[in-house]
């Protein structure tokens, strides 16, 4: 049974995921929730490849950033990406399955810092991701 502040971090989550098109256009499924940690998957499919038949660098870099949105707000604090940057370790493929686990490294006052690495069916890393958050004073969700 999750304690108050996990379930929290799932209601933010869902909230989130409710209105987030993208996310939802690129299949994501929410895997595991905890407060300042989140773990996503998705499908790689035909239409998210690029010229040289491998999936263009903005799916693993979405992927990442959703988890990064995911962990970094689920607090309920309004929490907005200040910078990010990916390294892409190995090509990903049309059917791969990737999988984004997000990890909070320092949750402060008014910043967040996230390592996500993205891992494929296999359990090889393809790519990491680190993302550097501001924190609003505003809610996501009422209480």
């Amino acid at each position: 049974m999750p304690n108050e502040k996990d379930k929290l971090a799932n209601d933010v989550v869902s909230h989130m995921m409710d209105n987030d098109f993208f996310s939802q256009w690129l299949g994501i499924e929410v895997l595991e929730i905890k407060e300042g940690y989140s773990r996503i998957k998705m499908t790689v499919r035909k239409e998210m490849v690029n010229g040289f038949g491998i999936a263009h660098g903005g799916i693993p870099f979405s992927l990442a950033d959703s988890a990064f949105a995911f962990a970094c707000n689920n607090r309920n604090v309004l929490s907005v990406a200040l910078d990010t940057s990916i390294n892409f370790i190995k090509p990903v493929h049309v059917d791969d399955v990737l999988t984004a686990e997000a990890k909070e490294l320092h949750n402060g006052k008014s910043t967040g810092l996230y390592h996500i690495n993205i891992t494929n069916q296999n359990s090889h890393l393809v790519a990491q991701f680190k993302g550097l958050c501001y924190r609003t004073d505003k809610k996501l969700i009422s209480i």
